[in-house]
């Protein structure tokens, strides 16, 4: 059956994306980008703290790491809890030893809930972005826009006044969006997001209401990604994050600035028989002078600074 001539004629039928949230561009041609002090490779460590609700709504799906048994499954509602009592401090303890300011990205309801955390966190010092109001309040395609309007603000509002910073980034629960979530970023003074995983810089992203840049927080290399989704040991965990390292250490040598991005959970790499892993995975990590460590929004600034200068 042959195609109607007009079949291929759509509005965005063009070289590049059929779309307008981003330009078509190839990373290997683009501008070198040196990071401060001269270094090639940036590295950003980001520690996701989380609350899953006991009795989820599950809507529109259950999120990964969800609570899976009839109610009340106390028995994975308090292995998450886990993290924020005990696993967070191992690991507060190992970034120090290493020297690495993190990122904080913390469900807001978490946030407002323990002040206690919040001051330790605070303590160790690094940055806060927002993680959502919690991990059964996904953001997805079909919802209000309204109700997730008050979502995003809400999520927002609530974190930067707890935390007494900017707020500057966002990472979605479950990395899920609506097509509306990253106009209401912006809306909401969001300069970044880190949801989006397809490319291995910082790149901007148009939306109708002001500046944003995605961040990539590489997924593929995640703690819970590795461990508990593809079920992975920790060893193996390790191997894959130290190969994701020393390949885009050797390609920024070669190529220019490159971001490395590690995404942990304090209730899995925070247990005793994984924080030694983590420490190796630190150590690895901090054994390179090309590495420039800092917190996502210091480097969102640091690219911003070597565009202008490119």
């Amino acid at each position: 059956m042959a195609l109607n001539d007009d079949y291929l004629d759509y509005p965005y039928r063009r070289h590049g994306y059929d779309h307008e949230r981003y330009a078509w561009s190839m990373l290997s041609e683009r501008p070198k980008v040196t990071w401060p002090e001269g270094k090639t490779l940036a590295v950003w460590i980001n520690i996701s703290l989380q609350f899953y609700p006991l009795n989820q709504r599950g809507m529109p799906f259950k999120v990964p790491n969800g609570m899976t048994m009839p109610y009340p499954d106390l028995r994975h509602f308090s292995l998450r809890d886990y993290g924020n009592r005990v696993g967070i401090y191992r690991v507060l303890k190992a970034l120090a030893t290493h020297d690495i300011t993190p990122t904080f990205a913390i469900n807001a309801q978490l946030a407002e809930q323990t002040p206690y955390l919040v001051q330790r966190l605070k303590e160790h010092g690094g940055e806060f972005i927002a993680h959502g109001w919690n991990m059964d309040h996904l953001h997805y395609g079909g919802q209000p826009i309204e109700e997730e309007a008050e979502l995003v603000k809400c999520s927002v509002e609530t974190l930067r006044r707890v935390t007494g910073q900017p707020v500057r980034g966002w990472l979605s629960p479950a990395k899920h969006q609506s097509f509306n979530t990253p106009d209401l970023l912006a809306e909401n003074g969001i300069e970044y997001c880190a949801d989006w995983v397809n490319d291995d810089m910082p790149y901007a992203c148009e939306t109708k209401t002001g500046n944003l840049t995605m961040m990539p927080l590489a997924t593929e290399i995640e703690d819970q990604f590795v461990m508990s989704q593809n079920l992975h040991s920790e060893d193996a965990w390790v191997t894959q994050v130290k190969d994701a390292f020393d390949f885009l250490l050797e390609e920024s040598r070669e190529q220019g600035g490159r971001l490395f991005a590690l995404n942990l959970h304090p209730w899995l790499v925070g247990q005793p028989h994984r924080i030694a892993c983590l420490e190796e995975v630190l150590a690895h990590i901090n054994g390179h002078p090309e590495v420039w460590q800092a917190p996502a929004g210091e480097i969102l600034d640091a690219f911003h600074h070597a565009a202008e200068q490119a």
